[in-house]
């Protein structure tokens, strides 16, 4: 944030604005926390239940609180269009949409995984592939012909590969160039060669093709 500290997370006070769309990765245990009436049942009666609660005095008397799970924030306080959740241990991906003001679970081919979000024109899909240094499958998004964008060492790749490919292409026109120059000074010479061997003087053949004594004579 302004240039001094890394962003590590997405803070609507200071962004002034809610997100449009959140990726959340699904750990062990917060399943319920993240997935809400769409959490599977039995897995989430597996886990180990936190209590969260809090207590607060009112009319002298004690109340529990409890604050709002992530699927409820995402939900019905900051009512975010489009909610992704991502399982690295599965690969899964679910994919919802706020539609009358609940989520909805949008179908994905469990194949080939890949969601469209028309607003911003990019998709995301599952890619296979290395980044920082670990190769598994990764969330990653793609444009509106398909294409995956790169990543900052990827775009700094093709960056450094274009600059390369247009340095060789204008070191291959000066040569192109140069090569054409001496073809066209070896054409003018051999006519005035030509001249020369028809009876004219070195004068005359100077005047007629521009050249020099220098380039006549030889």
């Amino acid at each position: 944030y302004e240039g001094t500290e890394l962003r590590l997370s997405y803070l609507v006070w200071q962004e002034g604005v809610n997100p449009f769309v959140v990726v959340e990765l699904l750990s062990p245990g917060t399943e319920k926390e993240d997935l809400g009436r769409y959490a599977d049942v039995e897995t989430v009666s597996d886990m180990e239940i936190v209590d969260n609660t809090s207590t607060q005095q009112t009319n002298g008397q004690t109340v529990k609180q409890t604050p709002p799970k992530k699927w409820e924030v995402y939900e019905q306080i900051l009512r975010v269009p489009y909610y992704i959740v991502f399982s690295r241990y599965t690969n899964q991906v679910r994919f919802f949409k706020l539609t009358g003001g609940h989520y909805q679970e949008q179908t994905l081919d469990p194949e080939n995984p890949r969601l469209w979000i028309a607003e911003l024109e990019m998709g995301v899909g599952l890619w296979l592939g290395e980044f920082e240094g670990i190769t598994r499958q990764w969330l990653r998004w793609y444009d509106a012909e398909g294409n995956w964008i790169p990543t900052d060492t990827e775009f700094a790749q093709q960056q450094a590969q274009q600059e390369r490919q247009e340095k060789e292409l204008a070191q291959q026109q000066v040569e192109q160039e140069r090569q054409i120059a001496q073809q066209a000074q070896a054409q003018l010479q051999q006519v005035a060669l030509n001249l020369l061997q028809s009876g004219m003087s070195v004068e005359q053949v100077m005047q007629l093709t521009g050249l020099s004594e220098e380039y006549v004579r030889e």
